[in-house]
């Protein structure tokens, strides 16, 4: 019987690890261990952590600040079992997950595993447009966990897991503080072993909630994916051009618009109206849909 050692580095979230311990624990499919990685927090999780002592198989670690990748790895070697289960912090659980994953293990050979993310009814309209931003099809190309994806599967770390073999090959996650979960899927494709979407494996991932942290977070993934390409080469594929692109795209559209014809910006226009509509019809509400397109 396959039993997972679920690993969570946390940072300053005490409010989110709460949430996060309280859909573990509702679980249909109970055999796993947990342990939390306290990555050098000013605001700890210890006493939410203490909660869940009768609840769940529950260990509790704290480290001077390393960075998640680090963390993570901290939190392998802290593990009994064999097969490593990674979440965020922000993350909430659906009660099936397990039991949903413990029949993929054992009926399929899976070296590593990643999943997608939704938005749970409880998060707030922003949080919910962010989510709409990173996994539909017209604003990311759906590499975030889709089948049609423009570029091969690739497990973040926000969702995702593998064997003791996978972390005994690749020696874990790198201490990059960004996109340190692509690195570690890259070495992992490269040494030969499986990446498998588990499409039914999702999790509700509650991101940012201003539009200046989600600013900042993007920023940084893509100051991440250069260096991802400098040290992976071949790794940078046109699908991550795109988001450059559409920046050139726009600033080319008001330019025309102010010295050739404004008649123009009927091409923006008209790409709101698409984002705008299928936004509504994704998520079904007004609100968010407005906010997609922001």
């Amino acid at each position: 019987m396959v039993r997972f050692s679920v690993i969570i580095p946390v940072y300053n979230r005490p409010e989110e690890m709460d949430e996060l311990l309280e859909s573990l624990s509702l679980q249909t499919w109970s055999d796993f261990e947990v342990i939390v990685v306290e990555d050098g927090s000013q605001r700890d999780c210890q006493e939410v952590v203490e909660k869940y002592h009768s609840k769940l198989q529950i260990y509790y670690f704290r480290i001077a600040n390393s960075g998640p990748g680090l963390a993570r790895n901290y939190g392998i070697k802290k593990a009994n079992e064999k097969y490593f289960v990674f979440f965020d912090s922000d993350c909430i659980i659906p009660a099936h997950y397990f039991q949903q994953l413990a029949n993929n293990i054992q009926t399929r050979n899976i070296d590593a595993f990643g999943g997608p993310d939704q938005a749970h009814w409880s998060f707030s309209p922003l949080q919910k447009a962010i989510n709409y931003s990173m996994t539909s099809i017209l604003t990311s190309g759906g590499i975030r966990g889709n089948e049609r994806s423009a570029e091969k599967f690739k497990p973040r770390s926000f969702n995702m897991g593998f064997t003791y073999e996978v972390f005994k090959k690749t020696g874990g996650f790198s201490s990059l503080r960004f996109g340190e979960d692509i690195d570690l899927s890259l070495k992992i494709m490269h040494l030969g072993f499986t990446t498998t979407l588990l499409k039914e494996n999702f999790v509700y991932h509650k991101r940012r909630i201003r539009l200046i942290q989600f600013f900042k977070q993007l920023f940084n993934s893509g100051m991440a994916r250069v260096y991802l390409g400098k040290i992976h080469p071949g790794s940078i594929k046109p699908v991550h051009v795109l988001p450059a692109l559409f920046v050139v795209g726009l600033l080319f559209i008001f330019f025309l618009s102010l010295f050739l014809d404004p008649l123009v910006l009927l091409v923006l226009v008209a790409l709101i109206i698409v984002l705008f509509i299928h936004s509504l019809m994704t998520t079904k509400n007004l609100g968010i849909a407005f906010l997609s397109v922001i």
